[in-house]
């Protein structure tokens, strides 16, 4: 598959799990802080994000591996939203309401490279050829 075509389905994938994300947060920004709304949401939203890049973005079997790797590719995603959220409130006075939305932006390129690095790489295959019998001289 292109990565022109992984890029458009991975833009997809982050229109629907933005809006998951979105939706959840604002849910629990109701009873909980923003900060731990958007940790919440942001965990939530991980789990369905890796399994929708996995069957449609990128055409895989998810696998127990890839899915706890799957967090290393959103770690730059996390620390650039959580610190933009954090900047656009409490420092811009921006809305914790469309703080996330814009934080988000940033980090959309950074996640799609090393999610495609991730999603993509190959398992490790266990080794079942036999073992080499030592010589003895």
């Amino acid at each position: 598959m292109k990565v022109t075509v992984q890029m458009a389905r991975f833009a997809l994938v982050g229109v629907v799990n933005t809006g998951t994300y979105y939706g959840c947060y604002l849910a629990l920004l109701t009873v909980l802080p923003y900060l731990a709304a958007h940790v919440i949401a942001f965990v939530s939203s991980m789990v369905g994000s890796f399994l929708l890049n996995s069957y449609f973005t990128y055409r895989i079997r998810p696998t127990w591996r890839k899915f706890l790797l799957f967090p290393l590719t959103n770690a730059a995603n996390f620390v650039i939203t959580t610190g933009g959220v954090w900047l656009l409130v409490d420092r811009a006075g921006f809305s914790s309401r469309y703080a996330p939305l814009v934080a988000a932006l940033a980090a959309i390129p950074i996640t799609f490279v090393v999610s495609r690095a991730i999603m993509l790489r190959p398992d490790a295959q266990p080794d079942t050829r036999p073992k080499a019998v030592e010589q003895v001289r």
